[in-house]
């Protein structure tokens, strides 16, 4: 059985108010049509925030502070085994503009299971919703 490739992702939990920003996957890109929280891949010679603060600028034309360690979980794909590691991050500067997915959406956190995930995500969106629930109670 070959080794499935491993692939190291970050993701941003962008958080405004109430509201966590999504982006959904284009047809173009694997997973299509599933929401992530915006990331991409690390380079060899960067750090996960790094990588995520050069990202968020590449895919989404913003600028973000990286802010607390969310989530690190790995789930495995056809195409390979991805950890996706997730930080809290605050937008500074302008709106994030669509460049790679279809669609981006602020949506608020006591329903951000309202729509399909990406599995890796999936923990993330969990422990988000947790915090803010503690934070809120």
């Amino acid at each position: 059985m070959p080794v499935k490739k491993q692939i190291n992702v970050v993701g941003a939990v962008v958080v405004r108010e109430d509201t966590v920003l999504a982006a959904q996957r284009s047809a173009a890109m694997s997973l299509p049509g599933l929401w992530e929280f915006p990331g991409g891949k690390v380079e060899a010679d960067e750090t996960p925030q790094e990588a995520l603060a050069r990202e968020m600028d590449e895919e989404l034309l913003c600028t973000v502070q990286i802010g607390d360690h969310v989530e690190t979980t790995s789930h495995e794909y056809p195409f390979g085994v991805v950890t996706l590691t997730t930080y809290y991050a605050t937008l500074i500067g302008d709106e994030p503009q669509l460049t790679e997915h279809s669609a981006i959406r602020w949506i608020p956190i006591p329903v951000l299971d309202s729509v399909e995930w990406a599995p890796a995500d999936v923990p993330a969106v969990q422990k988000v919703m947790q915090d803010h629930a503690a934070g809120a109670a």
